[in-house]
């Protein structure tokens, strides 16, 4: 995470011990990938069984429902055209406890392929680290340069 501004960073923290206190017993699948790192939330180590992950982007961090299709949306706040990953970008780590969306992810446990054990050991596992990955802080603009003729415009008019 320290590769992320820390506006990033302190979210992903934040959202990261919000769904290890709802989901206590979940195993931590890490990927550092090319576009994020991305921490899947599963009762096993077999990844397509997480349920949830978290991803961090250079300028966000998203809640993705990793077992999405078929999960009712009345209030259609996920996102994604994916058939079967959807997501929610997330504010803030209060956005955890908007109540459609407790309502989807408590909907996501319960049809979930492998539920989460009642209890257990939490563990973090890393699973990937590309050696190859995008930039983790948002790409800083370059202030566009003053034309030489209008920077000389403004120095000689100041005398």
């Amino acid at each position: 995470m320290a590769k992320y501004t820390p506006e990033i960073a302190a979210l992903a923290r934040e959202v990261r011990a919000r769904m290890l206190a709802k989901y206590p017993a979940a195993l931590e699948l890490v990927y550092d990938n090319y576009n994020a790192l991305a921490i899947g939330y599963g009762p096993t180590e077999k990844t397509p069984e997480a349920i949830f992950s978290i991803a961090l982007f250079p300028r966000w961090v998203s809640l993705f429902f990793l077992q999405a299709k078929g999960l009712p949306d009345p209030d259609r706040i996920l996102k994604g055209s994916g058939s079967v990953v959807k997501h929610v970008v997330l504010t803030t780590a209060d956005t955890l406890e908007h109540p459609a969306l407790r309502v989807l992810m408590n909907e996501a446990v319960s049809r979930a392929r492998v539920s989460f054990p009642a209890t257990g050991e939490h563990r973090l596992i890393i699973k990937s680290v590309s050696a190859k990955q995008r930039p983790r802080r948002p790409a800083v603009k370059a202030k566009a340069p003053v034309p030489s003729g209008a920077r000389k415009a403004r120095v000689s008019g100041q005398g």
